[in-house]
């Protein structure tokens, strides 16, 4: 059952635990409810929160704000300004790009970070390869199978958390076209300056099958503030659901170290 935070911001959900505030933020078609594989051992760990980004909220539900990144940090720093405490950001993909601008921009917000194959420049990078694909997408899904079918194993069990179940299926819980124009902004800028404006401790975790471009990781955690650097060679870009005993090591070790330095 989810408990949405009586803090004021409807997108962060608390989900248990006592501790340090760890805020869990998803990828692009995303959503919280996916991280419900993590949230047992991350609650013996820290006060857990989830939190669903705007044009991933359910496709009835609309923004009036222009796409930008701009935009998803505002949302996001709102609503950890709303837990009262620097908090953990645990972000996935653009999750992780997002947590990191907002480290930059209001370091009093963010404890520490952990980034989840994200890098800072896919300039030149077009979404037209995968665009048709994502457009051919049903509205609806009528079976979880037919989610596997399309996903895979890894991935389909992560969509049939982020879809919105209906009576009849799983429903898409927002737009491709909106998801596209998302990504494509990543074509045309870097955040190469946010990453090294960053002064907050942060673990750089990529997966073997990457979709960073070669070696940006790596270079994130030399000119990174204080990082810590992990390359899970056996996994897919959702590391934590892939190689879910590595990705559970490598953060609370992290976490234990923030222990330590406190």
């Amino acid at each position: 059952m989810q408990h949405t935070s009586g803090r004021g911001h409807g997108a962060l959900t608390r989900r248990g635990g006592k501790g340090r505030p760890l805020v869990l933020v998803h990828g692009l078609m995303g959503r919280g409810s996916t991280w419900s594989r993590q949230l047992p051992w991350l609650t013996r760990l820290g006060e857990v929160y989830t939190y669903d980004a705007p044009w991933h909220r359910g496709r009835d539900v609309d923004d009036a704000h222009p796409i930008s990144t701009e935009r998803f940090v505002s949302d996001l720093g709102d609503a950890v300004a709303d837990i009262g405490r620097p908090a953990v950001m645990i972000g996935h993909s653009m999750g992780a790009l997002h947590s990191w601008c907002l480290a930059a921009t209001h370091p009093d917000l963010v404890e520490a970070l952990v980034i989840e194959d994200m890098a800072p420049d896919f300039r030149g990078r077009t979404t037209g390869p995968w665009e048709p694909w994502l457009h051919a997408l049903p509205v609806e899904f009528d079976s979880a199978q037919q989610v596997y079918d399309e996903f895979g194993p890894v991935a389909g069990q992560y969509f049939l958390e982020a879809f919105d179940r209906t009576a009849t299926g799983w429903r898409l819980h927002g737009y491709p076209k909106v998801w596209i124009e998302i990504a494509a902004e990543w074509g045309t800028r870097d955040y190469w300056r946010e990453w090294t404006a960053v002064r907050a401790p942060a673990l750089l975790i990529e997966a073997g099958n990457s979709v960073t471009p070669p070696g940006q990781m790596r270079r994130m955690a030399e000119t990174g503030w204080r990082t810590t650097y992990l390359a899970v060679h056996d996994a897919g870009h959702l590391v934590h659901d892939d190689a879910p005993r590595a990705y559970r090591q490598a953060v609370e070790s992290f976490l234990a170290s923030l222990a330590e330095r406190s």
